[in-house]
């Protein structure tokens, strides 16, 4: 599986961005892909997550309400929807997947949770 992240970018504060991650090679079959970012001097951490068969969602706290995942079954491609942006969102965003079968919610949590990871696309907020 390799996963294609696109559109990142430079935006204001308050402002939104919509990232895409395509799943390449053939139709994902996995159990749940993934968000997670990482600021620079920061551990990569978990954003969103979703349930590739029955569409479950999960976020971080700190994007509740303001960044929504959602998927593309017949493209095999996820999304990241990033509203209300904020400085503190500033960072790389890294897709990642999971072929392993389904996990607890603790598991879609942390980086080794996935198998597949992107090649990550830089977010920008300016104050």
């Amino acid at each position: 599986v390799q996963l294609q992240a696109s559109g990142g970018g430079l935006v204001q504060a308050g402002g939104s961005l919509r990232l895409s991650c395509a799943a390449s090679g053939r139709t994902f079959s996995g159990s749940a892909m993934g968000w997670f970012r990482q600021a620079p001097g920061k551990e990569r951490e978990f954003v969103a997550a979703i349930r590739w068969k029955w569409g479950s969602t999960y976020y971080s706290d700190s994007v509740k309400g303001r960044f929504t995942i959602a998927r593309d079954n017949a493209k095999s491609t996820v999304f990241l929807q990033m509203n209300s942006l904020k400085p503190e969102d500033t960072a790389v965003y890294y897709c990642a997947a999971r072929t392993r079968g389904d996990a607890i919610l603790t598991i879609l949590k942390t980086a080794t949770g996935y198998d597949y990871w992107g090649q990550g696309t830089q977010v920008t907020v300016s104050s």
